[in-house]
């Protein structure tokens, strides 16, 4: 009799947990669909801003000249943008190689720790010393940048949006599963996230590159951001402060990619950690922003700081209920079929996702059907980063040189 009733109770429990993992599933799902409503065609102005470009770098000699070089390329009146590299205490030949292609230089103090810290001291610097630019935009060292990037931020700035994210896309697609898998998760994130969050008049994400914001909203709140992942975070104060984050689908970011899983997983693992700081830090805060001020945008923003923890919670479900009713042939079968399904639905959405962006499945296709188990790694990444408060922040080695021709055609 008490063994019954414990297996009652373990059963309710498990419906309750199933329910909460179909119910945020289902969220995420109905709110992409909006990525296919029309965006109001928006009038162009004429107005151009002055755009400060600012690179934190830290030991980048061997690729951030490719970066450089698509900036001084970009297809907006030279006058109206300049480049500055932060430098991050380097130690190699950055500063020479920015100087000799005629880049202005920002010195950190030393201590700074993180990309974070650099960009805060970049944007003191930069407001101190150079108070003409009204924009900042930020790029990673290792991108390259679309010809007519600024052109796009100044079009989205000018309609009145403070801070802008731009679209990040893959400069190496095919060097590995890896890095295949990456390009198709940014895909999927630019079209069914950021672009139907636009459409519903709520906040894009901001991904740590392509992206810019005005000096007016810096001056006015700041850059303080202390974890290791300072673009989700910067997300979560714009929230806050009531700042809303536009998508610029025109203005592309091509950023390098992890080629080997050592690699990625330590940069997923300071990503985890991020997401679970912020989920700690801001959900409780933007979740009562949303109750007390009706703004369904701000428990939007909360619920995404959750994915780490619903996606322990749904493997420790599936596993646990499978081996709870091992001798119940239905319930377990069930359990299998469920995997079966959710691995042909992530590869179906991947190429759905690459014939809505009008790419080549053929290009794409180390990472189509090992997707499943690329998102299937971030369960063990994100159970280790629940036992850990923090970690330093460490560089991620570049090697990858691609010319912007090479991906682009220039008009």
């Amino acid at each position: 009799m008490t063994g019954e009733i414990i297996r009652k109770i373990v059963d309710i429990i498990f419906i309750i947990l199933d329910i909460i993992i179909i119910g945020y599933v289902l969220y995420f799902f109905i709110t992409g669909l909006f990525a296919f409503k029309k965006e109001k065609k928006k009038n162009k102005s004429k107005e151009k801003l002055k755009f400060a470009v600012l690179i934190p770098a830290r030991n980048e000699e061997n690729i951030i000249d490719n970066l450089i070089l698509s900036l001084q390329a970009q297809k907006y009146p030279k006058e109206n943008y300049d480049i500055f590299v932060i430098l991050n205490n380097c130690t190699d030949k950055t500063e020479e190689i920015v100087k000799e292609l005629g880049v202005n230089v920002i010195n950190c103090i030393p201590g700074i720790k993180n990309k974070g810290e650099a960009l805060k001291y970049g944007f003191s610097y930069m407001i101190k010393n150079y108070p003409e630019y009204e924009a900042y935009a930020i790029f990673d060292a290792d991108n390259v940048v679309h010809p007519r990037f600024l052109q796009e931020m100044n079009n989205a700035m000018c309609l009145g949006y403070d801070v802008v994210q731009g679209y990040r896309d893959s400069k190496n697609p095919s060097d590995s599963w890896i890095s295949c898998s990456y390009t198709l998760f940014y895909l999927v994130q630019n079209y069914f996230f950021n672009r139907a969050r636009v459409r519903m008049n709520y906040s894009a994400s901001i991904n740590g590159t392509g992206f810019a914001v005005t000096k007016k909203i810096i001056e006015e709140h700041g850059f303080k951001t202390v974890t290791i992942t300072e673009d989700i975070e910067y997300a979560a104060l714009c929230s806050l402060n009531d700042v809303p984050i536009y998508f610029a689908e025109k203005a592309i970011t091509y950023d390098e990619q992890p080629i080997n899983f050592g690699t990625s997983w330590k940069q997923r693992k300071r990503w985890s950690i991020g997401t679970m700081s912020c989920m700690k830090n801001y959900s409780s805060k933007l979740t009562k922003k949303a109750v007390k001020e009706k703004r369904a945008q701000s428990f939007d923003m909360a619920l995404f700081y959750m994915a780490p923890i619903i996606q322990i919670l749904s493997f420790f479900v599936i596993v646990f209920y499978m081996f709870w009713n091992i001798f119940e042939p239905g319930i377990f079968i069930g359990k299998v079929v469920t995997i079966i399904v959710s691995y042909v639905t992530c590869v179906a959405f991947s190429i759905v996702t690459l014939l809505l962006t009008k790419r080549k499945i053929k290009k794409y296709i180390k990472g189509i059907f090992t997707l499943p188990f690329f998102i299937l790694t971030w369960i063990p990444i994100n159970i280790v980063c629940l036992f850990v408060k923090e970690i330093k922040w460490e560089q991620i080695k570049h090697q990858r040189k691609v010319e912007v021709e090479s991906i682009v055609k220039f008009d």
